[in-house]
């Protein structure tokens, strides 16, 4: 990094002192971070909050130079061995400690232990580790993967593992364009991705089997919710979704789409209804989000929609190597190796790192203004502006409706559009609903229209579309009326419901 670069002001790398402190933890603390962190670099001889470069004493620079590499090298643990040159900046000499980023992981001050001397650097700061922290920078060090090793506590039997390979499989169907190229997940297969190791001869569950399974062993949650201007103040909507990794994506991304607008594109007489913001980049920035996170940090994936924006946190610092940067321009580092390997089985990833330009592509296409990335010290959020328009706009979309405001009809209530003759958007009724409905109606006798949103996780109006929508095909029938009404399948109604 050149000196020029290094004098534009402290950042998550660069950190400066204008003398050796007297007390050298003040800089070694900052040496740590580094390691644990992309690595940086201390510059001396420079005021950190002016960016006046003072300067090294000639006389001294060399004793300067010996005494920070030897506080370094005997205060850290792992060993660190810094970079240490000096530079002249306008007559003046600047010394630049780089330190590269560590392998053996967690680095801490020894005379601190791990414990308490282990740092990290947050929003160009360096702050004390906490636990989970430390125990993402141990599994980093360690060349694993926190989702390949064994959820100790969690016991499985044949059936279980059987049970998991016959949903992966049909995820992975559902999700093919032609599922008869899918091939059956087996044990053998959930052995190499990791979702199981071998014991003493038994085979035991990983954390990537607890989370698969959408066992509470391992937390798995995401919060949505759905707030009013364009801050966390007050909230107008609030759910938590647990599960399997499956139902954690079909059910947030049906929340979200619940909550957005929907308009209508003309092209001569045909309409299409679009999302204000592209569902296909809402799918795939919640499946980055289930897969990608780190699951040592307890927190939960949050998805909050804002007059102005749709925000998804996804808990813990990026993986050691990824920064946001390298991130959107493609490049892919895989925090959870085993989830990974089956996302990429069931269709919901590639090991291309194609996701987030795929998003940058769908939002830039749509006219929105390009994704927000922040953060990635602690956890790592995206933004996506909504369009903001609430009137028809100039290139023949009609907007400001959204799939909540829609009447029984599917005609949307308190609405204008830009053309009078136009038809208003109705809910998309989505391939995978009818399918979780037909399977509930597989395995009871009936259902009422109250069982269908627990199954769908939807409003009543979008069940009733469903329902409708089925019958309508001849898949499911309606038995009874008003409260007594209840749904079967076509095939298995023999007598009136009494």
């Amino acid at each position: 990094m050149g000196i020029k670069t290094l004098l534009r002001g402290e950042s998550k790398n660069v950190e400066y002192k204008l003398t050796p402190p007297s007390r050298s933890i003040n800089y070694t603390k900052t040496a740590v971070a580094f390691a644990n962190g992309q690595g940086g670099c201390l510059v001396f001889g420079v005021e950190d909050q002016t960016l006046r470069v003072v300067g090294i004493a000639e006389d001294k620079v060399f004793t300067v130079m010996d005494s920070i590499s030897d506080a370094i090298v005997n205060s850290c643990e792992p060993l660190i061995i810094p970079d240490i040159t000096m530079h002249d900046v306008n007559g003046k000499t600047v010394i630049v400690a780089e330190i590269a980023p560590g392998l053996q992981r967690p680095y801490h001050i020894k005379s601190l232990g791990q414990e308490q001397g282990t740092f990290v650097r947050v929003a160009g700061t360096t702050r004390q580790a906490d636990q989970p922290t430390i125990r993402e920078l141990t599994i980093e060090g360690s060349s694993r993967s926190f989702d390949q090793v064994q959820c100790l506590g969690l016991s499985i039997t044949e059936e279980d593992i059987e049970t998991l390979c016959a949903n992966l499989t049909k995820t992975a169907k559902d999700n093919a364009e032609d599922p008869s190229k899918v091939k059956t997940v087996t044990e053998k297969q959930l052995l190499q991705w990791g979702v199981l190791v071998e014991q003493d001869g038994q085979l035991v569950p990983t954390n990537a089997y607890a989370i698969l399974t959408g066992n509470e062993t391992v937390r798995s949650v995401v919060q949505c919710g759905v707030f009013k201007g364009a801050t966390k103040a007050v909230f107008v909507d609030r759910r938590e979704f647990t599960g399997t990794p499956q139902e954690l994506i079909e059910e947030s991304y049906q929340y979200v789409l619940r909550n957005i607008h929907m308009g209508a594109r003309f092209k001569g007489v045909y309409r299409q209804d679009v999302y204000e913001i592209p569902p296909d980049a809402i799918r795939e920035l919640i499946v980055n989000a289930i897969v990608h996170r780190s699951y040592i940090d307890h927190s939960s994936i949050q998805i909050a929609i804002y007059d102005n924006r749709l925000e998804i946190t996804s808990p813990g610092r990026l993986p050691m190597g990824q920064t946001i940067e390298r991130m959107k321009q493609g490049y892919s580092k895989i925090r959870n190796e085993a989830l990974a390997s089956a996302f990429e089985y069931m269709g919901y990833i590639e090991h291309w790192g194609s996701g987030i330009l795929r998003v940058l592509q769908e939002v830039r296409d749509a006219g929105l203004p390009e994704p927000e990335f922040l953060g990635g010290d602690t956890d790592l959020r995206i933004n996506i502006y909504r369009n903001g328009s609430e009137t028809g706009s100039d290139d023949g979309i009609v907007t400001g409706l959204r799939r909540d405001s829609l009447s029984d009809d599917g005609i949307a209530e308190g609405t204008t559009s830009k053309t009078n003759a136009a038809p208003n958007a109705a809910i998309a009724v989505l391939p995978s609903q009818k399918e979780r409905i037909l399977d509930a109606l597989r395995k009871n006798a009936s259902i009422s229209i109250s069982d269908a949103i627990r199954v769908l996780g939807v409003q009543e109006r979008q069940a009733q579309r469903i329902l409708k929508s089925l019958i309508e095909e001849g898949s499911a029938v309606k038995i009874g009326a008003a409260r007594a009404t209840r749904y079967a399948e076509a095939k298995k109604r023999t007598e009136p419901y009494e």
